[in-house]
């Protein structure tokens, strides 16, 4: 069974969040996610003048995930400005979904979890 080296995963995301573009709320989120091939990808937050407009910090990743040549995720860490863990908001869920597997490891403040529990019923590309 692989391993995850969460206190990685959580150093590369408070390193993310610390790059996050959070004028308007003042709540830099970064997250940082380990690929099946053993890769690295993070993202954070950008916030716009025009609020409705902001990017997650997932949506960074996932770009950034894209980018360098798309695999699966295989866990994800997510922290506020205190490095505590974050859930992924609704949106982010379902974006993630499609770059994940239903075991795909998530770490909450309850400890690590996974995507079917974080996001039941989901809908994905064989639901079209």
């Amino acid at each position: 069974m692989d391993t995850i080296d969460w206190e990685r995963l959580k150093t590369e995301a408070i390193a993310a969040m610390k790059r996050a573009y959070a004028p308007y709320s003042n709540f830099p989120v970064g997250v940082a996610a380990e690929t099946a091939d053993g890769r690295i990808v993070t993202g954070c937050n950008v916030e716009n003048a025009s609020y409705g407009i902001g990017l997650c910090a997932e949506c960074g990743l996932i770009s950034n995930l894209v980018l360098g040549g798309r695999t699966l995720i295989k866990a994800v860490y997510c922290v506020d400005a205190h490095g505590n863990p974050l859930s992924p908001c609704g949106r982010c869920r379902q974006l993630l979904w499609e770059h994940s597997t239903p075991d795909t490891k998530f770490m909450t403040s309850d400890g690590p979890t996974n995507l079917s529990s974080l996001l039941p019923w989901a809908f994905g590309p064989e639901n079209l």
